[in-house]
């Protein structure tokens, strides 16, 4: 079996047990430069991914996640739910296996405006912006359990985080009105509780928000809550373990290739929940962004 060459992209916190068990089962030889690598293995979850996603894209090579982050929902929608999945897929790919797809990106776009160099001046012109994304961004509700659930203890937060912070801003949380244009079409502001929108089905440590969502279809699956009273939020909240959430009339799904979101105040926009910027934002796809390897099983990476 050949002896590939990796660099490690290892998230914040004591992840050496997962570094030593791969590398010990794994035929690897190991280098410190990025450029230099015919494969990146990512000890970590989605956030990890996240933060270092500009750059995979730019690298052009395999990547393989090995899941110990909080979340790993992109790595579960890649079939790796475990050290046991990445090490068998990476076995696999190194014996010359055909276990590499392309999958595709989400795309934020904003524009930041930059403050002003002193109180006499102006402003300076508003800078385009954008980053991508692999799993799920969101606004309203979404940012608000995502933005109390990062200031949870690590531990805490891959047992259950996302959950344990949501009820309390089930009551807090007022709907704003948010005007949301699919593909182009206008559309008028409503009160909406959140905005959904995935690449992946699921975040959050498993909601499937977007159970219909695909990582190679072409398309971002939206997904709209409106506003509706508190009582009702709590019984929809367990149904979106499960994907049922979509039966409700407050509910509007749709699979679209862009998406634009305007609000009468900035709002935060998380995606993979870390924070990106505020509205007006806009949404797409970047096709075939991202080279994975996943199980010679994983014929297509819904």
């Amino acid at each position: 079996m050949p002896c590939m060459r990796a660099a490690a992209i290892v998230r914040p916190g004591n992840v050496s047990n997962y570094v030593a068990r791969f590398q010990a089962a794994a035929n690897v030889e190991w280098t410190s430069l990025l450029e230099m690598a015919d494969v990146v293995v990512i000890f970590g979850g989605d956030g990890t991914i996240h933060r270092n996603i500009s750059t995979l894209v730019e690298l052009e090579v395999p990547i393989l996640v090995v899941p110990c982050g909080s979340g790993n929902d992109f790595a579960r929608a890649l079939s790796l739910r475990s050290l046991r999945d990445s090490l068998n897929a990476w076995r696999e790919y190194v014996a010359g296996g055909n276990n590499v797809r392309s999958i595709d990106l989400g795309v934020i776009r904003w524009c930041e405006t930059r403050p002003a160099q002193s109180q006499a001046t102006e402003p300076r012109p508003s800078v385009p912006r954008e980053r991508y994304f692999c799993c799920v961004a969101g606004v309203g509700l979404d940012s608000e359990i995502a933005r109390r659930a990062n200031s949870l203890p690590r531990w805490i937060r891959s047992h259950g985080g996302y959950g344990l912070c949501a009820p309390p801003e089930f009551v807090r949380f007022v709907p704003f009105p948010m005007k949301i244009s699919f593909d182009g079409a206008e559309s008028s502001a409503r009160p909406t509780t959140l905005v959904a929108v995935a690449n992946a089905p699921a975040y959050g440590g498993g909601m499937k928000i977007a159970p219909y969502a695909k990582l190679d279809d072409g398309k971002l699956d939206v997904c709209v809550v409106r506003a509706m009273d508190t009582f009702k939020l709590f019984c929809l909240f367990p149904t979106v373990y499960f994907g049922r959430h979509l039966d409700l009339d407050e509910v509007e799904y749709s699979q679209i290739t862009t998406v634009r979101i305007e609000t009468e105040h900035p709002l935060d926009v998380y995606a993979d929940g870390e924070y990106v910027c505020q509205t007006p934002v806009e949404f797409s796809v970047a096709r075939n962004a991202l080279r994975v390897i996943v199980p010679d099983s994983a014929i297509c990476c819904g």
